[in-house]
């Protein structure tokens, strides 16, 4: 690894082989969380990454695994901010002024432009395109495009990157037509997916799979992962009533 001048890492930070970090890199500091009460929590960072000037990593609030995770062959540019429980997977691009809340997952080779905002327990698919200056509150599915400053929709599919990774042109043919089906015409995810079963010979390709079944499970909830605040947040009402119950009858 190498450190250059002015980089901070704090706690339980452990660090992977071949990662670059550049001056003002603050790694491990406590979450901006006021649930944090000072648990041993962490940070696990992989391999060959490259964290650029003023970048921030807080270490795992105590809710989930208190992990804050980064993968391998990431790049970080400057002064972006990978909060709390964070989990970014391989090969994720975070450009300049990019601000991940609490709990958000990015996978594989997705892109988030210069200045965007993602809302906490959001999900990133894989190859998905978050452009600039745009503000996420919800899930982007994998191999879309996400744009649009106050309102952003799903506008396209991430061509581009689709054909960087060497994806078969019959299988970008089929992610379009999905995108089309589900996102213009409003198609119920049952029906493209008996639609494309039908259509397809051979079998789904992977990129198909991973995009209906991200869909699916994204059905849990308007804003999928999200519900995951909405029932954490519910337990914790619960449990704070049955404690006050429990105060009155004593």
């Amino acid at each position: 690894c190498r450190l250059d001048s002015h980089v901070t890492l704090v706690g339980r930070t452990t660090i992977g082989a071949g990662n670059r970090f550049f001056p003002n890199c603050v790694i491990g500091a406590e979450p901006q969380d006021y649930s944090y009460s000072g648990a041993p929590t962490s940070v696990l960072i992989g391999n060959n990454n490259v964290f650029r000037e003023g970048v921030t990593v807080h270490r795992g609030a105590e809710k989930e695994d208190g992990v804050t995770r980064i993968g391998n062959h990431n790049l970080l540019m400057a002064n972006s901010h990978v909060a709390h429980n964070c989990h970014l997977h391989d090969q994720v691009v975070l450009v300049n002024g990019v601000l991940l809340g609490g709990h958000v997952h990015v996978h594989d080779y997705a892109i988030i432009s210069g200045n965007a905002v993602v809302h906490h327990f959001a999900t990133l698919g894989t190859l998905a395109f978050v452009s600039g200056g745009c503000r996420v509150p919800n899930d982007v599915p994998p191999y879309m495009l996400a744009a649009g400053s106050d309102d952003p929709r799903i506008l396209a599919v991430n061509l581009v990157g689709m054909q960087r990774r060497g994806v078969a042109p019959t299988t970008i043919a089929a992610v379009r037509q999905a995108h089309r089906l589900l996102f213009r015409e409003h198609r119920k995810l049952d029906e493209v997916r008996d639609y494309f079963m039908s259509d397809l010979a051979g079998g789904l390709p992977i990129e198909l799979v991973r995009l209906l079944d991200f869909l699916e499970r994204q059905q849990g909830g308007r804003q999928g992962r999200q519900g995951e605040a909405r029932r954490s947040k519910s337990h914790d009402s619960s449990d704070s009533a049955g404690e006050q119950r429990s105060r009155r009858a004593a």
